[in-house]
């Protein structure tokens, strides 16, 4: 038996949940994600747990706070539980002036109404540069909605610009169920989770026990569901969850998936920054002639990017570093992107920007979730994910639109000299990068950010 095939194997070993595929629905841009968030919150009849990085003081934000208090006001036994990372909500943007962040904003809301809504803030680490709350997926009553965004304007496209990601809403009780007892059982209940909406919150510092405790908790935890046996007619849901670089079981699932792959695979990512367990299973899929497509984020498209005629900021050089290592595994994997084995789609479309992750392997699995697929995703974050097993390829429109959808913006790569180097970049991002990698600093900054 070869490794593709035993690895095949273990993944269709794992437990899965009953779906019908009918009650997957892709929605293919952000707009129809924001539009269909807000008319299930308006429409929810006992729980909405929200999950995100953030949720932003800001046009969509606060029209999601405004939806919320609206849907609690209405009917105040709805369970309403928002769950944020605790540092993230209480600083402002990178390079703002220092704030209260957007708990200034749940505590005004807090203040303004009858019935109130629990935000709350999710330490998973003593600081945020040492992991933050990256776990995804709205739960309302029945439902699922999975997508990698945060809830602000640029991911809601509430103005004129986007920040591309994939959104999946899937209908089905043991899935929401088994989601909802995690964010209760392992998150609400942890003595580290506080309300963000009180006027005078805890300091990090008097956490640091629960902080460790959590932590410990959350390194062991799973989603826990009564496995389903699955019919001709139905796929199987894999619900994932990993913390920390040590027994990690949503990293090895996905290293297993790579694995796993014998004709075609497929991963986005919007920062080229690998862990090497991945790049190592990546060469030997490419090593058993197996077809390799990565859709990745051109710099410009990167949050971070700043055009060289405005002034330049040290987040700025950013960008070109995940070039910089997108270019040198282009160039040693040179000889399968000139045989079309290895294709490399940069994504561009005017001033937007991209935040897809995602794996197809061999039209039968499908991998939803928010891990960029990094090294600080593999060691520091809190990650989750949702693998679908369509072995009988019961989704493939839905697939083949939704892979069509974000090749629309891309460009393929025909070779490693067609992404600049760094002797093409401004003088400030020269002179940064190379004072970087002459003080050996590029690998520690590629393993935190």
């Amino acid at each position: 038996m070869d490794s593709a095939t035993a690895n095949r194997q273990l993944i269709d070993q794992l437990p899965r949940i009953a779906h019908q595929p009918e009650q997957l629905e892709t929605l293919l841009d952000a707009v129809s994600f924001r539009q269909r968030l807000l008319s299930e919150i308006s429409q929810a009849k006992i729980r909405i747990y929200l999950v995100a990085l953030y949720l932003q003081d800001d046009e969509a934000g606060r029209s999601v706070l405004d939806a919320l208090y609206e849907a609690k006001q209405k009917n105040p036994v709805l369970d309403i539980k928002v769950l944020v990372d605790w540092h993230r909500a209480q600083r402002g943007l990178i390079g703002a002036e220092k704030s209260d962040g957007n708990a200034a904003l749940y505590r005004s809301y807090a203040e303004k109404y009858k019935h109130k809504i629990d935000v709350l803030g999710v330490p998973v680490r003593n600081r945020e540069v040492f992991g933050v709350l990256h776990l995804k997926g709205f739960v309302i009553d029945d439902k699922v909605i999975y997508s990698g965004a945060s809830l602000n304007d640029v991911y809601l496209a509430q103005h004129n610009r986007y920040r591309y990601d994939r959104y999946h809403v899937l209908e089905n009780k043991s899935l929401a169920n088994c989601m909802a007892e995690f964010i209760g059982n392992t998150l609400v209940s942890s003595d580290a989770v506080t309300c963000l909406a009180q006027p005078n919150r805890p300091d990090t510092k008097v956490l640091k026990p629960a902080i460790r405790d959590l932590r410990s908790r959350l390194q062991k935890a799973s989603y826990q569901f009564i496995p389903q046996q699955i019919k001709e007619n139905q796929i199987g849901i894999t619900p994932m969850v990993g913390l920390g670089k040590r027994k990690n079981f949503l990293n090895t699932q996905i290293c297993r998936l790579i694995a796993s792959a014998q004709k075609e695979l497929i991963i986005c990512t919007p920062y080229f920054n690998p862990p090497r367990s991945v790049v190592r299973e990546i060469r030997r899929a490419l090593a058993r002639d197996v077809k390799v497509t990565l859709i990745v984020g051109d710099k410009t498209a990167n949050d971070f990017y700043s055009p060289p005629e405005e002034p330049f900021k040290t987040i700025s050089a950013l960008p070109y570093l995940y070039e910089i290592n997108m270019r040198n595994f282009a160039r040693r994997n040179e000889a399968a992107i000139a045989k079309r084995q290895l294709c490399i789609h940069l994504w561009k479309h005017n001033d937007n920007s991209f935040h897809l992750k995602g794996i197809w392997v061999d039209r039968s699995y499908m991998l939803l979730t928010g891990n960029n697929l990094n090294p600080r995703a593999w060691k520091l974050d809190l990650e989750n994910a949702i693998l679908l097993h369509d072995t009988n390829r019961l989704l493939e429109k839905q697939k083949e639109q939704e892979i069509d959808t974000i090749l629309e913006h891309t460009q393929l790569i025909g070779s490693f000299q067609h992404i600049e180097n760094i002797e093409d970049y401004p003088v400030p991002v020269k002179r940064l990068l190379k004072r970087i990698k002459r003080v050996k600093a590029d690998h520690i900054l590629n393993q935190i950010l």
